[in-house]
């Protein structure tokens, strides 16, 4: 699955593929042995764009787990100003919430819609019409033929602003205890608006979607999913080790955070406002680019909490070729339905492609490296004119419009790029 949408680095696949297997197997071991096994947590190494966040994020999808991805440089060690590692949690409750209540709506979706259609027939005709003319207008109604008729809805009257010197975060919480008093002593009388049939039908699909979906479940449910198959993805990992040449002049707090994430990493429990959440059986993703130090520049008992490593290689020539032209959605294929749109039928020859290939990788040998992001960088040149102007002269053909894109097309409108770069080298 992951070779479908990435090009290359077999090794890092296969590391995370066998993460996630074995998280798998370990829901099938009996407990309690199934307590004692832990996910072995990764360390990527790679330069940038070579497809370290796209296969944590793939990942991610692949398993329907929750999953956050959050970069090392946002923390700081606990008492400096900025963001503490418990967030990283909180974060993945989160969307792990967000995650859950949209699978349970997607499982109900069936009960949600058959409600929403009697109380919109209810208040179109009343609860003791004849069933035939119901049938018929129950007709009418899946057919869209009652869109643009007007009933009224019952909907929650706006909540009161909070207001006085309150700021920020002290405002939105005062603003959500009043909501939460409200809702307890039984929440004020509805109000009713009149509104048409298709724009009512989402606000009454929102209030029983409500009544099906349980916000407690949902809360309950998505707290065990992050804490038996959570995904955790640490980005720039990098960016908080310091070289043991540099140990006594870099940030003051990044030996900190590396400190702060041991406990999480590790196994411990972490309170957030939905309860506390155990981390003992998240799997742990870090990468990084390591250019200025080396993993064992880490503190060690960090490095002895990411056991499994993986080194990716820098993208060539080959592989550009093949990210542009192999994955499910590449890039060709995406600038194509793009353009689709508007009648326009775009066309990509060998050649070119190949050349955008080269040009990528001979740019980011000799200005920066940032892998594949490269590619985007080059197709939106090359493109620019066309996706301006071909619109336009598909209207003038009153037809669909071939664009042929060749090698000599990639050459003018990438020879600025290559000229600057050749400039870059004599620049001090």
């Amino acid at each position: 699955m992951l070779d479908r949408y990435i090009v290359g680095q077999g090794a890092a696949k296969k590391a995370v593929a066998n993460a996630l297997r074995n998280r798998w197997r370990r829901h099938k071991v009996p407990s309690p042995l199934r307590e004692e096994i832990h996910p072995k947590n990764l360390l990527m190494i790679g330069p940038t764009g070579c497809g370290k966040t796209e296969i944590a994020r793939r990942l991610a999808k692949l398993s329907n787990a929750p999953f956050v991805k959050v970069e090392a440089t946002k923390f700081t060690e606990v008492g400096f100003h900025g963001r503490d590692v418990d967030q990283i949690i909180r974060d993945l409750v989160d969307n792990a919430i967000i995650m859950m209540r949209q699978r349970l709506r997607k499982e109900m979706k069936k009960a949600i819609d058959e409600a929403v259609e009697e109380r919109i027939l209810n208040a179109l005709l009343g609860e003791t019409v004849d069933s035939d003319t119901r049938r018929q207008f129950r007709m009418l109604y899946r057919e869209g033929e009652l869109d643009e008729r007007e009933v009224d809805v019952e909907v929650p009257p706006s909540s009161p602003r909070v207001m006085g010197p309150f700021g920020g975060s002290e405002a939105a919480g005062l603003q959500e205890m009043v909501i939460r008093v409200d809702k307890i002593f039984g929440g004020r009388s509805k109000e009713k608006r009149k509104m048409k049939v298709s724009e009512a039908r989402p606000l009454i699909e929102e209030q029983e979607a409500e009544r099906y979906v349980n916000n407690e479940s949902v809360t309950r449910e998505a707290i065990q999913a992050v804490e038996q198959d959570g995904i955790v993805f640490i980005d720039e990992i990098d960016k908080i080790v310091t070289s043991t040449e540099h140990r006594y002049g870099g940030d003051a707090s990044a030996e900190g955070v590396q400190r702060d994430l041991l406990p999480i990493i590790e196994g411990s429990t972490v309170s957030t406002k939905h309860g506390n959440v155990n981390t003992d059986y998240i799997l742990f993703i870090c990468s990084g680019a390591f250019h200025s130090c080396k993993p064992s520049d880490m503190l060690a008992e960090l490095q002895g909490r990411l056991p499994i490593r993986v080194e990716l290689k820098g993208l060539t020539a080959d592989d550009f070729y093949k990210i542009l032209t192999e994955p499910e959605s590449n890039m060709v294929k995406q600038q194509q339905a793009l353009m689709a749109t508007e009648n326009v039928n775009l066309i990509f020859t060998d050649a070119a492609i190949r050349e955008i290939a080269r040009v990528a990788e001979e740019v980011n040998t000799n200005v920066d490296n940032i892998g594949a992001r490269r590619l985007h960088t080059i197709l939106e040149r090359i493109l620019e004119d066309v996706s301006f102007d071909a619109p336009e002269k598909a209207k003038q053909q009153d037809s669909q419009y071939n664009v042929v894109i060749d090698k000599e097309d990639v050459l003018t409108k990438i020879g600025d790029l290559l000229k600057k770069q050749d400039l870059s080298r004599y620049v001090l």
